[in-house]
């Protein structure tokens, strides 16, 4: 500071002049991470960000539903096809159900058709043997004769035999045992006399012998 003319010349120290950009405060350092993430927003979000997932192509997406319909009217076609072969089958198998049955009873009334036109010799044969019943004895023996071989020939030509018993093995599959005879004559577990011829058509039997078996305490 100095005098001049008496009066205070008073000067004043300029302070050197600011810089006109002004420094930004300092910001203070970032806490410690603390185990949360802070949400981001979407307006937060940038390019970088991966795609978000089940965004499908409008193009592949119209082809499903045509392709899902092609499926769909091939498998009902499929199932119309099956009900149809389903449905034809069942009236074949009723068909021929009823044809089947229809041969059975047509082939049982031509077997007992063809039976009877068998018999009807020997019928006739027993009615004139009746007729004649007071011929001499011995002619009406001869006749009846001549009738039971007649009757045998019309069974055997229908393949019905006559089961053997008289001195045969028992066979409980083809003899009906009346009751056990306690003899010496036969062998043991023998047919000793047949009372009742059974017969059998091939391997069907009829009717089983009626027979008495022989019982050999000597064996």
């Amino acid at each position: 500071m100095s005098k001049s003319n008496g009066q205070a010349d008073i000067r004043i120290e300029e302070q050197p002049e600011q810089p006109r950009e002004v420094q930004e405060a300092e910001l203070p350092p970032a806490d410690p991470p603390d185990g949360f993430t802070e949400a981001v927003g979407p307006e937060q979000e940038t390019s970088s960000d991966p795609p978000v997932r089940g965004v499908a192509d409008p193009v592949a997406a119209a082809e499903l539903p045509a392709r899902d319909s092609e499926e769909l009217q091939k498998l009902r076609k499929e199932r119309d096809t099956l009900f149809d072969r389903l449905a034809r089958l069942q009236a074949e198998f009723d068909n021929y159900r009823k044809r089947a049955a229809r041969e059975n009873a047509e082939f049982r009334d031509y077997a007992v058709a063809d039976a009877a036109k068998s018999l009807l010799p020997v019928i006739d044969n027993f009615s004139l043997a009746l007729k004649n019943a007071g011929a001499k004895p011995e002619d009406f023996r001869k006749g009846v004769e001549l009738i039971h071989k007649q009757l045998q020939d019309v069974l055997q030509k229908m393949n019905v035999q006559r089961i053997a018993a008289q001195g045969q093995p028992f066979d409980p599959r083809l003899h009906e045992a009346i009751e056990m005879v306690e003899s010496n004559d036969a062998q043991d577990n023998h047919v000793l006399e047949e009372l009742q011829p059974g017969y059998r058509i091939k391997e069907r039997l009829l009717r089983p012998a009626m027979v008495r078996v022989a019982k050999n305490t000597k064996q």
